[in-house]
């Protein structure tokens, strides 16, 4: 039986599995070697997954996360794991867990809009071109915290329709001190802008709304898919945000003229397939 984990930067989905039979399935916060430490990571993944993770040895554990792209902070990750698991691992990039979770073994172009963003040219094993996403400050385009970042910023220079920013820190019970603390001040302040986008989804009958989503994904396309040579690949999307605004995203890809293949909540249970293969 082998472990497998998938991993954003603010949640993580662990299943046993044996073959393509799901025994345990648990989720615990996301882990990011680039804003957490061993320590932090270990902490996180023994007081949250149930005992049943550690029972026995596993086969393997294959864990896809956000920020194990570097061979640095992969490190970081496989040794946090192997003192918990005492198993062998094997930690990969979200965006390989993606691209494997979305098309399993056929070739494509796999993104990701979650908290993060990030797209592929996968060839079915391995990702052969990807457009560096630059995190939350200099990229992640579509993104949660991208749009987080936009929306906030528009609230607290009184850009926002007033009426909105009113109903934002009602329903969120902040005060613009609080959201500047809640940024600078917090080790994740991609999960905490992240957090604050989905308050959008409530309010895209306002075109000041639709018009940042839109915009934002359009801005996506323009600086990630338009890299690559994507005619007649498909082309997939996982993620909260994807799924959330799944409708603007067709319509940008529809305006770059192309058609979106699937749209998926979680790359897992392609993973599980890929593994059992």
């Amino acid at each position: 039986m082998k472990v497998i984990a998938d991993s954003s930067s603010t949640r993580t989905e662990w299943v046993i599995v044996d073959g393509d039979k799901v025994i345990e399935r648990a989720f615990t916060q996301g882990l990011n070697p680039y804003f957490q430490t061993r320590r932090e990571i270990s902490h996180s993944i023994r007081l949250e997954l149930p005992e049943q993770f550690f029972r026995r040895r596993w086969e393997h554990v294959y864990f896809y996360g956000a920020g194990c792209a570097n061979a640095e902070k992969t490190k970081i990750m496989e040794s946090s794991l192997v003192a918990q698991f005492k198993t062998p691992v094997t930690v990969q990039s979200d965006l390989l867990g993606a691209a494997r979770g979305l098309l399993v073994r056929d070739a494509g172009l796999a993104c990701i809009l979650g908290t993060g963003s990030n797209s592929c040219y996968y060839d079915g094993e391995k990702i052969v071109k990807n457009v560096r996403p630059l995190g939350f400050i200099l990229g992640d385009e579509g993104s949660g915290a991208y749009l987080g970042k936009m929306f906030l910023s528009d609230c607290l220079k009184g850009i926002a329709p007033s009426n909105l920013c009113e109903q934002f820190f009602e329903k969120y019970s902040v005060t613009p001190d609080e959201i500047m603390d809640a940024v600078y001040t917090n080790p994740l302040p991609n999960r905490t802008l992240s957090h604050y986008s989905f308050f959008l989804s409530e309010h895209l009958d306002q075109e000041y709304v639709y018009q940042m989503v839109y915009s934002a994904f359009k801005r996506f396309f323009t600086r990630n898919i338009s890299a690559y040579s994507y005619n007649e690949l498909p082309i997939c999307f996982v993620g909260a945000l994807a799924i959330t605004y799944a409708d603007i995203l067709k319509q940008v890809a529809s305006d770059f003229g192309v058609e979106i293949t699937k749209i998926s909540q979680s790359s897992m249970p392609g993973l599980i397939q890929y593994h059992a293969d």
